[in-house]
């Protein structure tokens, strides 16, 4: 079915369009349905591993799961999980805002720490970008609940950190759908743990489905066919789009107000990343 997909500008659409719609499925399974946290990641994780393996094996019958590495795998878990429990109270634009801001901050870090140069402007960018996190989170009438911002800020942490092994292996596809193989049973024991507060819906199911499938598995699998495609720039360029697209999906779908708190912050976050960006061309 990829292999369908010629276009590169058909494909970036598909999977920054899927990378917004995973903050759109888990906030309206959480929020319009009933489904706990712990089942929707589950159902995500699993849909998804079963999605990309077979997008693997069309591309090479004799696919089989890698070996497990602990640190991508954990670090999938931990944003699968963090990403759920965080939408349980924020809006998804607030999210995508804090999840794509941690995951770009942690890879600069990273990368700031290896001894890459900055020049100055990409440093008041970076600073500026900072300024956006604390302002998005700081006390007042329309700020997040600490303890769920503190878990998108540890999911996109930990996503930053899964990009970074990801970006080292020789075929990402592979190497993500074995890794979602492995959290699954992470996810499973996690789900086992929290049975007594497990509930489930078919509305629910079914958004945790689409987000597995479509969002996840295919999501990424359209990413990684595209991403060698375009320069690494415009790949981080393009991502700053999907915040705001789960903003305007949050509105559109599930109802959600946009606050001055929000829009200042995405002109902060997003504008400081940028200049980073447009240094490092």
């Amino acid at each position: 079915m990829l292999s369908m997909i010629k276009s590169v500008p058909a494909m970036l659409v598909m999977a920054l369009t899927a990378f917004a719609a995973n903050s759109i499925f888990c906030r309206l399974a959480l929020e319009k349905t009933s489904i706990d946290a712990a089942s929707f990641t589950l159902i995500r994780l699993l849909s998804g591993a079963v999605a990309l393996a077979i997008v693997c094996l069309m591309t090479k019958k004799n696919w089989k799961p890698s070996r497990p590495h602990p640190v991508p795998i954990l670090a999938l878990f931990f944003y699968m999980v963090c990403f759920s429990f965080a939408y349980i109270k924020l809006s998804a634009g607030t999210g995508a805002l804090l999840l794509f801001g941690f995951v770009q901050i942690t890879m600069m870090g990273v990368a700031i720490t290896q001894g890459k140069k900055m020049s100055g402007i990409a440093w008041c960018g970076l600073i500026c970008a900072m300024f956006g996190l604390v302002y998005l989170v700081s006390p007042g009438i329309s700020a997040p609940e600490p303890f769920f911002a503190i878990l998108m800020a540890i999911a996109g942490i930990a996503w930053g950190i899964y990009s970074l092994y990801g970006a080292k292996v020789t075929d990402a596809t592979s190497s993500t759908a074995s890794n979602f193989l492995y959290a699954t049973l992470l996810a499973f024991l996690l789900s086992m743990f929290l049975i007594e507060s497990a509930y489930l819906t078919v509305e629910g199911v079914m958004l945790a489905l689409a987000s597995g499938v479509l969002a996840s598995g295919l999501g990424y699998a359209v990413w990684y066919r595209v991403l060698p495609l375009i320069p690494v720039t415009s790949a981080a360029s393009l991502q700053l789009s999907v915040p705001a697209l789960a903003a305007f999906g949050g509105i559109m779908f599930i109802g959600e107000s946009i606050t001055l708190r929000l829009i200042v912050s995405v002109l902060l976050i997003i504008g400081g990343i940028a200049v980073v960006i447009g240094q490092n061309r």
